[in-house]
């Protein structure tokens, strides 16, 4: 799933959550185990707090699952990654455990988020905070000095985060060449995966962040896009690496739970070239899905309409548990390898069981029994969580796009042509379309002509509906 990331403050965002039945507090049983656990935090004996780790997130979050360190080897490099252990925390048949099934996820929405767990572990004891130490799981990778992994060792240990960086400082620090010591290598290292993956044939899909602002203008409101820092690509390079990481320690054991979709459909590789043409984004001949997403700039309007229609390529996504032989399509098709969910369990259900999987496995240990048995249902649990999470996302973009366009109705705009509705289907001629200014993808009634630029027609801009409708007359 690809997060589109709005943020809108000042629109009410409350019918949304009501719509789609998102819980506002956690049931009295939850929250008191989980502050139960928090008067008694579980700290490993192994200690690894000389391991000086950082994270590195947006300014503002508190729920901090990642905490890293890079240091170079004599034939490489040494990733040593922290994910927040959020199993030793949460008890196997208690009501906190029920409820994050209940759950599944965080949900984010512009003006706040509906978290997996209580903000007493999210944002608190099970969080890696800095200057406090804190129980993880603690992943160590050895790579060569072309990136390819050599050696993961995986283990339970008490670290302590040195500093709370966000993703902003971080890259003015690496642009001035004055990265702090633990993420030095990051650049390196991030550039090294990025190519490893572009090989293999992943896409990496660098989704801008919009804010709806006031306009000074004629019109209410603008929005505004910002191109995601180069940092977080490589942040998220590392975030990868473990899943693969993970995929293979899951897959030589013959037990886990896989994060796998489908390799994109020929047809819709076709349908975003076709929408390349008309955003006038070049696609060289013998160019690669990744290398042409790679190459464009997210925050161009024609660019980030062009991601957007991307985003539909990453179809199919889910969770594939099994137990003995592998299954049968174990790969990830925007990873472009096999890979597992396990470093974001503040966030989402499933890292949490295929973490301890990973675990026991990498450690020669029997896996938990507890972790076991729910692997079954995880991907059913997740699938249904993933459709909340999308409606919210979908949601909450309709909304924002129909507040930014209610007082243009009947105004006209240059709007490229994306897809078109199958004839044989649709009711009457139409399909989507993407408007260079605002950068607006909807719904367009009438004949188009796929690739092509047309000036349309603003048609409907309703936020209660949260429904917007252009028309070619």
């Amino acid at each position: 799933m690809v997060i589109r990331r709005v943020r809108a403050n000042r629109i009410d965002f409350s019918d949304l959550r009501r719509e789609l039945e998102l819980p506002t507090q956690f049931p009295l049983a939850a929250q008191r185990e989980a502050e139960e656990a928090v008067r008694r935090p579980p700290l490993p004996e192994t200690d690894r707090t000389d391991i000086p780790f950082v994270t590195i997130d947006p300014a503002t979050s508190r729920d901090l699952d990642q905490a890293m360190c890079l240091r170079r080897g004599s034939a490489g490099y040494r990733v040593h990654y922290a994910i927040a252990d959020v199993a030793s925390f949460v008890r196997p048949g208690g009501e906190l455990e029920a409820e994050t099934w209940r759950r599944g996820q965080t949900i984010y929405l512009p003006d706040g988020k509906v978290p997996l767990h209580p903000e007493a572990l999210s944002e608190g004891a099970a969080s890696l905070l800095p200057d406090v130490d804190r129980p993880a799981v603690v992943w160590t990778i050895d790579l060569d000095a072309d990136g390819a992994t050599t050696a993961v060792h995986v283990e339970r240990a008490r670290v302590r985060s040195r500093a709370k960086l966000d993703y902003a400082g971080v890259q003015a620090d690496a642009i001035a060449g004055r990265l702090a010591e633990p993420i030095a290598l990051l650049p390196e290292i991030g550039a090294l995966l990025v190519a490893r993956g572009l090989a293999r044939g992943a896409i990496n899909l660098p989704v801008p962040e919009q804010e709806i602002a006031p306009d000074g203008g004629d019109h209410g409101w603008k929005l505004v896009l910002r191109a995601p820092e180069p940092v977080e690509e490589f942040n998220a390079q590392i975030s990868l690496l473990t899943g693969m990481a993970a995929a293979g320690i899951m897959l030589d054991g013959g037990l886990g739970l896989l994060r796998t979709m489908p390799a994109p459909r020929p047809d819709a590789v076709e349908r975003l070239k076709v929408a390349a043409h008309s955003l006038g984004i070049a696609w060289p001949e013998a160019a690669s899905i990744g290398d042409v997403i790679a190459a464009v700039d997210p925050a161009n309007p024609r660019a980030a309409a062009f991601l957007d229609h991307a985003a539909e390529l990453l179809r199919g996504a889910g969770y594939t548990a099994f137990d003995g032989a592998p299954p049968e399509q174990p790969a990830h098709g925007a990873v472009a390898a096999p890979y597992a969910h396990v470093t974001a369990p503040l966030r989402r259900l499933a890292d949490r069981y295929a973490t301890e999987v990973a675990l026991a496995l990498n450690m020669g240990q029997e896996v938990p029994e507890w972790a076991r048995q729910a692997l079954p249902e995880l991907p059913r649990v997740m699938s249904d969580t993933d459709r909340v999470a999308s409606a919210a996302e979908r949601g909450a973009v309709d909304l924002v796009e129909a507040v930014l366009l209610a007082d243009r109705v009947g105004e006209r705009f240059d709007a490229a042509v994306l897809d078109v509705d199958d004839a044989k289907k649709a009711k009457k001629p139409g399909g989507v379309v993407a408007l260079d200014e605002p950068p607006v993808r909807g719904r367009c009634e009438g004949e188009l002509p796929l690739g092509e630029r047309v000036e349309v027609r603003l048609v409907e801009a309703d936020p209660v509906r949260r429904r917007v409708l252009f028309a070619r007359d």
